[in-house]
């Protein structure tokens, strides 16, 4: 047990980033199967009234499943920044896990803060998705305005996925981040 926190959390940061990551995907699908399940339950009322309305329904109850989707794309820009798919590496070093513990903290709570927010959101765009779903089944030509209603809480959704595309990204050696030893900053300050 010791080697193994000392290789995954304590040498390296590769344990933290995988919570992260996994915290990002397991958020999302859970905000996307909830939202999907309140929209879902609304389009199957609205579908036993009126079938022809299916289509309409069907796009309107699938809205929320892209949050699960992008807690996936996060959990891999997390792994990727990491090296943890390197798997196959012909060279050793190049299979080496390049975070350190602090900065697979880092990625952790970039994680675990996108994946919340795809969660709220994913719940969030459910339960207007299942408005827009009864606003089409008391006027079927309004659908195309329909879906505009849940689009707009897929907006920040989306910014989550971003902010946290762009966060990973700065935190890597490679593409800026440059942390020194705590004497070294230290000493400058003297």
């Amino acid at each position: 047990m010791t080697e193994f926190l000392n290789q995954y959390f304590l040498m390296t940061g590769a344990g933290w980033a995988v919570i992260g990551a996994m915290f990002a995907v397991m958020f999302g699908g859970i905000g996307s199967a909830r939202g999907i399940r309140i929209a879902a339950a609304e389009a199957a009322g609205a579908v036993s009234e009126k079938p022809e309305l299916f289509g309409k329904s069907l796009i309107l109850a699938a809205l929320p499943g892209t949050q699960g989707f992008y807690g996936f794309v996060i959990a891999f820009i997390i792994a990727s920044a990491a090296n943890l798919t390197n798997t196959g590496a012909e060279e050793a070093a190049d299979a080496v896990v390049k975070v350190s513990p602090l900065v697979g903290m880092a990625m952790m709570f970039v994680g675990l803060f996108a994946g919340i927010v795809q969660w709220k959101s994913a719940v969030a765009q459910g339960e207007v998705s299942a408005a827009s779903i009864n606003l089409v089944s008391k006027r079927p030509e309004e659908g195309g305005r329909a879906i505009l209603f849940p689009v707009l809480v897929e907006t920040y959704a989306v910014v989550a996925l971003l902010a946290a595309i762009l966060i990973v990204g700065w935190l890597t050696p490679e593409r800026g981040l440059l942390v020194s030893p705590v004497q070294d900053i230290l000493k400058a300050t003297k």
